[in-house]
């Protein structure tokens, strides 16, 4: 189990925009399973929205791809670079995450080809499919 400081020594995100707390498993290249704890202090639930906070969608495919930057960048050729979105394909939205919930994050490195890659998302609360997608990225 990875912890925040550890995390930090693999990705470059920082508080307040490291939307990871912990990483459970991960395979260099190849996967990555992590959480995220989610806070009702988060900045994002002053706006969105006052009375009825919901994580926004764009931030549980970031804290996907936070995920998936685990196991690329914890690869020895790419330590000290940066995974950057590429694009996203067939992401699809299932479930509400709202504070409290430990939105659990398992990306899968499903095709790679020099800087470029795709890895295949999906989130889960309690065991019940939130989003799903895949994430194309460039190392950079």
């Amino acid at each position: 189990m990875l912890n925040k400081e550890e995390i930090k020594n693999i990705i470059p995100q920082r508080e307040p925009f490291l939307m990871i707390d912990e990483v459970e498993s991960y395979v260099p290249g190849e996967s990555a399973i992590a959480y995220k704890n989610v806070d009702e202090k988060e900045f994002y639930f002053q706006g969105h929205f006052p009375e009825n906070p919901i994580m926004p969608g764009v931030l549980i495919v970031e804290s996907l791809a936070q995920t998936g930057a685990v196991a690329i960048l914890g690869m020895e050729e790419n330590k000290g670079k940066n995974a950057l979105f590429g694009g996203i394909t067939n992401m699809k939205f299932k479930k509400m995450v709202v504070p409290g919930d430990k939105l659990k994050l398992e990306v899968k490195i499903i095709k790679k080809k020099g800087p470029i890659g795709i890895g295949e998302g999906i989130a889960t609360v309690n065991g019940k499919l939130v989003a799903k997608g895949e994430l194309t990225f460039a190392v950079v």
